[in-house]
């Protein structure tokens, strides 16, 4: 069965950073893109970042600068490195694994990972 293990979230203040990872198991994790979600409360889940099982990477214009994802193909990991953050990104990221070598509309969530950023 197919998991998505997420961690990494927490409280920080505003400027702080956070790493959240994403520990995949019961998929060829190298040849998955893989991405990460968000969702703040009363809120649609919206893209964050995401990346190609080649490497490529594109994100949010909310985030571009501050964050960067990466992956760790021989330990089947994705991560988020969040940096600057903002009381506006507050909410649960959600790990996401397509089932294609890019992001499409087809894949699996992980069981999300709280993100709460003070002023």
């Amino acid at each position: 069965q197919v998991q998505l293990v997420e961690s990494g979230g927490g409280l920080v203040q505003a400027g702080g950073s956070l790493r959240l990872s994403c520990a995949a198991s019961g998929i060829v994790f190298a040849t998955k893109a893989m991405g990460w979600y968000r969702q703040a409360p009363g809120a649609q889940r919206e893209l964050v970042a995401r990346i190609t099982s080649g490497g490529n990477t594109n994100y949010a214009d909310s985030v571009k600068g501050r964050f960067t994802i990466s992956r760790d193909n021989t330990k089947n990991t994705v991560y988020l490195q969040m940096n600057s953050l903002k009381p506006e990104d507050t909410a649960v990221y959600y790990c996401r694994s397509s089932r294609y070598s890019i992001m499409l509309d087809d894949g699996y969530w992980g069981q999300g990972t709280q993100v709460t950023v003070s002023s």
